[in-house]
């Protein structure tokens, strides 16, 4: 593995740092909007439309690519995404930042296309499972990181907006000094949402509520740290303790997924998350760390649903659905992120800032009784019969599909591998 990481080094910086910069504006924009006094409701509705985007750009910017290629889309997306960051602190108006968002995540999803097809094309049978597990420790690593940034400046002054530009902005350096040959994006085959609920109906609403929970999460958390009282720091520790949780969660919970049927396995977790939750609304207050904690806890558990329903929906596919199957999911998810943040903050405008979580419990409760007595309620191949299971994020099923150990339809380029030498000594000079 670490050669492989060594070859990719230009890659990896640039990850780190648009991820890590993206990541430090989400928070900083929730928690800039609590500052100004805005209502949860208006703030929920501002956040939201960079799901919008998101969802579109995953659909839409794989066409601006293929016209102009890689390196030109790659910097023309950092170059607007740059751009609206430094317009929010000019005007906090909800209809200029809920059109910045949207441009925000369009462009976002262009970026990782780019990079993620990228990654991709360095793979081969031997080392794809590798690159999938680097992949997954720098992008948990370098948001949770984003977190740490918010201690650096003012929320309330434009200095953390600049660091957020800088960063998004040097992410276009190490990318464009790559010397490897830009990789071709493939047109998979497509599977519609009615089509995957039909195959894997727990697969596809466990999606939908995982998008829903973590975007809910990562939009309204900081405004709900803000009005409770946590200062700047408290609030970075409270952020980062959550990513950092589901990438240690992620382990344990996938042995788990190995030895036990899955199934179950979601509706314990679920049940898990639903009771930290619900913990983190009426005792978190108690003090800061014990918020801390029950909050990495519900995130650590909350994040692991999302592969769970990959990996149950795998287990119903057959072998040449697994990347359409992988795409449905997305979309699943991106509907989910869609509604999280104007659930989270109408249940907060109702119940105080108690009610993110609160809210959110209730969406567990939900799924738990869709999957015990409701039409989720199904058989299930056995433990026996289970494909192997891989922990992934949504943000990875973007581009990166064909790299997940479980595609049996992966292709090498051998072309393109003949290069890596001499990249491997442009990034060694």
């Amino acid at each position: 593995m670490t050669r492989t990481a060594k070859t990719l080094s230009s890659l990896i910086f640039s990850i780190i740092l648009l991820i890590g910069g993206n990541a430090f504006l989400m928070t900083l924009l929730g928690l800039r909007l609590s500052i100004e006094g805005v209502s949860p409701g208006v703030i929920g509705w501002i956040l939201v439309f960079y799901s919008f985007g998101f969802v579109a750009g995953t659909l839409f910017a794989g066409r601006i690519i293929e016209r102009v290629g890689h390196i030109r889309a790659f910097a023309v997306f950092a170059a607007i995404l740059a751009a609206s960051i430094l317009i929010y602190p000019m005007a906090v108006q909800a209809g200029l930042w809920g059109g910045l968002r949207a441009v925000g995540g369009f462009v976002m999803a262009g970026l990782m296309i780019v990079m993620e097809s990228w990654f991709s094309s360095k793979a081969d049978n031997q080392n794809r499972a590798s690159l999938f597990a680097i992949y997954q420790i720098v992008f948990f690593l370098s948001t949770a990181g984003g977190q740490v940034l918010i201690r650096l400046g003012d929320p309330a002054g434009y200095i953390p907006f600049s660091l957020a530009a800088i960063l998004v902005a040097l992410a276009v350096v190490p990318l464009s000094l790559t010397r490897r040959e830009s990789p071709t994006i493939v047109q998979g085959e497509r599977m519609s949402l009615r089509r995957l609920y039909g195959k894997s109906p727990v697969g596809t609403l466990g999606s939908l509520v995982a998008g829903l929970l973590i975007s809910a999460f990562y939009a309204m958390g900081p405004v709900y740290a803000n009005r409770i009282g946590l200062d700047v720091g408290q609030v970075s520790n409270f952020m980062a303790s959550a990513i950092i949780a589901a990438m240690v969660m992620a382990w344990p919970v996938g042995r788990l997924c190995d030895r036990f049927d899955r199934y179950r396995v979601m509706v314990v977790t679920a049940l898990i998350a639903a009771g930290c939750s619900l913990a983190a609304a009426f005792i978190g207050g108690m003090s800061a760390w014990v918020l801390v904690l029950f909050v990495g806890l519900y995130m650590g558990i909350s994040a692991t649903l999302y592969p769970i329903a990959v990996a149950i929906s795998n287990d119903l596919m057959d072998s040449h659905q697994i990347t359409a199957a992988s795409t449905a999911l997305l979309l699943s998810y991106g509907i989910g992120s869609c509604i999280g943040p104007v659930v989270s903050a109408a249940a907060m405008e109702l119940m105080g800032p108690a009610g993110l979580f609160v809210s959110n419990a209730t969406i567990l409760g939900l799924l738990m009784l869709f999957m015990v007595v409701g039409p989720g309620r199904r058989k299930h191949p056995s433990v026996e019969e289970q494909e192997d299971y891989y922990m992934t994020t949504p943000e990875v099923a973007i581009a990166m599909a064909d790299l997940d150990p479980r595609n049996p339809d992966f292709e090498e380029h051998p072309a393109e591998m003949k290069e890596e030498p001499a990249e491997v000594e442009a990034v060694s000079r």
